[in-house]
C-alpha cells in the first residue's frame, strides 16, 4: 500500500501522464482505472479527509478531459467511480448533503456507461445516506432500485445486506428483512469469489456486521452479539471495520454487561486516532452512550468524559479533526 505521505503521488502520476499523453490515449484510461482502483482498495487505510482531498484532485484532472455529448467511455466510468468514493467519504465526514450530490453524479455516470455494478452500489450508498437522515421511504426506494440493478453474486448480496436489510429492519418489517438476509446469504454463497476487497467490495465480516445491526434494531440482542463478535474477530484490530463491529457488540452488551460495553468503547477510542474515527463510529458511540444513560456513574464516567472531549470529524468552522 501507499503510505499517507505517499498517497499524493498517485494523483501526481496521473497529472504527469496527462501532460505527456494525448487526451484520447488508451494509457490515460488505464491510469485513471489504476488510480480509482488504488483509492477504493486502500479506502480504509487512510484518514478520510486526506483521501477525500486526493480523490477529488484526481477526479478534477480527469473531468477536464470529458466532452459533453460523447457516449460513455472508460474515462466516464472512472469519473463515476471516483464520484462514488467521494460520496462515501463525504458520508464518513458527516456531510449527508454532499454525499447525496456525489452519489447522484456516480449514478449518472454509471448509467451512461452501462456499469450496472457501480450503479447498484451507488444506489445502495444513497440508501445508506437516506437511512442516516431518517428518510426511510427514500432509503427503501434506493435500496430496491439498487437490488434490481445489481448483477448476481457479491453485488446483489451487498445490496440486500447493506441497503435492504437495515432499512426493512428499521421499518420493523421483520419477515421482509429476513427474506433480504436470506437472499444476501444465497448470493454470497453462490459467488465463486466469495468476497471482494475495497470500498466497492463485500465480504463475510461486513455481512456479519449488517446482520448484527439488523438483529439489534429488531431487539434480538443475543443474535446481534453473536454476529458482531464474528465480524470483529474477522477484522484487523484498529481498522474501521473492527471499530464498527466492536461498537455494535458494545451496544448489544449494554443492557446486561455494561462494564464490558464501556470497555469495548474505550478500546476503540484508545486504538483508533480521532483523525481516523469516521462519523459512523461517532454515531455508534452516541447510541451506546444513550443505551448506558441509566447506568450508575461508576460504569460510564470514563467513557462520558472521553466522548465529551472527542473532536467531531469536522468542526463548525469546517476544520477536520486531523
Amino acid at each position: 500500500m501507499t503510505t499517507d505521505a505517499g498517497l499524493p503521488s498517485v494523483r501526481e502520476s496521473v497529472q504527469l501522464a496527462l501532460l505527456a499523453e494525448p487526451e484520447s490515449s488508451p494509457l490515460v484510461a488505464e491510469l485513471a482505472e489504476a488510480a480509482a482502483d488504488h483509492f477504493h482498495l486502500n479506502y480504509s487505510k487512510h484518514p478520510v479527509t486526506m483521501l477525500f482531498r486526493e480523490v477529488r484532485a484526481a477526479r478534477t484532472l480527469l473531468a477536464r478531459l470529458l466532452s459533453p455529448g460523447t457516449d460513455g467511455t472508460e474515462l466516464h466510468r472512472q469519473v463515476g467511480r471516483l464520484s462514488g468514493l467521494l460520496g462515501n467519504l463525504a458520508f464518513h465526514l458527516d456531510d449527508p448533503a454532499g454525499a447525496r450530490t456525489h452519489l447522484g453524479t456516480a449514478v449518472s455516470y454509471a448509467n451512461r456507461c452501462g456499469d450496472t455494478a457501480l450503479a447498484a452500489w451507488a444506489y445502495g450508498a444513497q440508501s445508506m445516506v437516506a437511512r442516516h437522515t431518517g428518510n426511510l421511504t427514500a432509503a427503501l426506494a434506493y435500496a430496491e432500485r439498487g437490488a434490481a440493478a445489481a448483477p448476481a453474486g457479491l453485488v446483489r448480496a451487498q445490496l440486500h445486506a447493506w441497503a435492504l436489510l437495515p432499512t426493512l429492519a428499521q421499518q420493523g418489517r421483520d419477515q421482509e428483512a429476513a427474506a433480504a438476509l436470506d437472499m444476501a446469504l444465497t448470493e454470497i454463497e453462490a459467488d465463486p469469489a466469495g468476497q471482494a476487497p475495497g470500498r466497492f467490495g463485500f465480504d463475510e465480516p461486513e455481512l456479519a456486521l449488517r446482520q448484527a445491526e439488523a438483529h439489534l434494531t429488531l431487539g434480538r440482542t443475543e443474535q446481534a452479539r453473536t454476529r458482531a463478535e464474528a465480524s470483529a474477530a474477522a477484522c484487523t484490530t484498529g481498522t474501521p471495520g473492527w471499530a464498527a463491529a466492536t461498537l455494535v457488540l458494545a451496544q448489544a452488551e449494554a443492557s446486561d454487561q455494561p462494564s464490558d460495553a464501556v470497555q469495548r468503547a474505550l478500546d476503540v477510542l484508545d486504538l483508533v486516532p480521532p483523525s481516523r474515527l469516521r462519523a459512523t463510529a461517532h454515531t455508534r458511540l452516541e447510541r451506546l452512550n444513550g443505551l448506558l444513560a441509566a447506568r450508575p456513574a461508576e460504569y460510564v464516567a470514563d467513557l462520558r468524559e472521553r466522548l465529551r472531549t472527542l473532536p467531531p470529524p469536522v468542526d463548525a468552522s469546517g476544520a477536520a479533526s486531523a
